[in-house]
């Protein structure tokens, strides 16, 4: 493997004229540009990225630390960081932590000993253990991706605003003639679950709704709870004329659940789930969702990274995505709607 020694004694210059060449730190004359790069060129030459980022105090790399990226929304948010990050030649370490305490202290340990020029962060969880450790490496340029508040004055902060999109799945079932509705919800611990649980009762509330504790499952964004709690709340009777679903992953094993029942969705029951993953629209029946801006929410995310990397700015910001209704099949109108709307 060649060598910047090989290349300054092919092209006649020396190692230090070499590295003003590659890394544009002086002025070398035209004809002894020429000479390093086609000695480059002749060796194959290709310098240490390490050597380069002692130098320019930049590494080119982004970390991300995540919980996972198997999950439908949290795969399409990675997968914009990544678009992002490739078009601005930024290598991206992805960590999936599955929210295991010991495993986010060894990750960030480990992007701080590559000395990452900055880092995002999209956990499902914060406790304060987390809190603490980032607290730790707030030297590291950092954004938080879909968490509810700021920390202290080092981060930014984008939030999923949860409790409007939960109240826009209640009001379009409302005006769609529902009364009888159900809820299965993310995990109340965390706010993408609550708050979207919230909003879908506030609905309820402005409409004069009472809703039904029999009718009102905690899920945890997975199929399997989608599954079990729609079969629970299917097991009451009255059954409820139209669900909302707190995750499109939950309404998959929700319409499974039914299937099986011989209840049919939309013409039996209604469903209206969260998040619009990449595959909503192919479920059978296309799923009726609340759109998360995920390719937007990647892209802010790594300019505010990048912002945060080059202005050396330190006040933190939060920023607010704003969910809208995609609608298709699986919701159809209920027994007291208003023809005359």
């Amino acid at each position: 493997m060649a060598t910047i020694k090989d290349v300054a004694n092919l092209a006649g210059v020396s190692t230090t004229t070499v590295s003003h060449v590659i890394n544009n730190t002086r002025f070398v004359a035209k004809e002894t540009k020429t000479s390093v790069w086609a000695a480059i060129k002749t060796l194959n030459y290709s310098p240490s990225a390490v050597a380069r980022s002692l130098k320019v105090n930049h590494t080119k790399s982004i970390g991300l630390l995540a919980t996972s990226n198997e999950a439908p929304y949290f795969a399409e948010v990675i997968e914009s960081v990544e678009n992002n990050c490739y078009s601005q030649g930024y290598t991206l370490i992805l960590c999936n932590s599955h929210n295991n305490l010991n495993k986010q202290q060894a990750y960030l340990q480990m992007l701080a000993q590559k000395r990452v020029d900055g880092l995002l962060v999209m956990c499902s969880e914060y406790p304060k253990q987390l809190l603490q450790m980032l607290e730790e490496y707030r030297n590291i340029p950092m954004v938080v991706m879909d968490w509810g508040q700021a920390h202290g004055d080092f981060t930014d902060v984008i939030i999923d605003n949860a409790v409007y999109g939960g109240y826009l799945a209640g009001r379009y079932l409302i005006e769609r003639g529902h009364r009888d509705l159900g809820i299965i919800s993310g995990p109340l611990k965390r706010n993408t679950g609550s708050g979207r649980r919230q909003g879908f009762l506030n609905a309820m509330k402005e409409a004069n709704i009472q809703p039904l504790d029999k009718w009102i499952v905690e899920g945890d964004f997975e199929p399997t709870s989608g599954y079990d709690a729609m079969k629970q709340i299917l097991n009451h009777q009255p059954r409820p004329t139209a669900i909302f679903c707190g995750g499109d992953i939950m309404a998959m094993g929700a319409i499974c659940a039914a299937n099986e029942l011989g209840i049919r969705v939309p013409q039996d029951i209604s469903i209206i789930g969260y998040d619009n993953v990449r595959n909503a629209r192919f479920f059978t029946p296309a799923l009726t969702t609340i759109h998360q801006p995920k390719e937007r929410l990647g892209q802010m995310a790594f300019t505010m990274l990048l912002d945060r990397i080059f202005n050396k700015r330190k006040n933190a910001q939060t920023i607010e995505i704003h969910p809208e209704l995609i609608e298709r099949r699986s919701v159809v109108d209920g027994p007291f709607i208003d023809y005359r709307r």
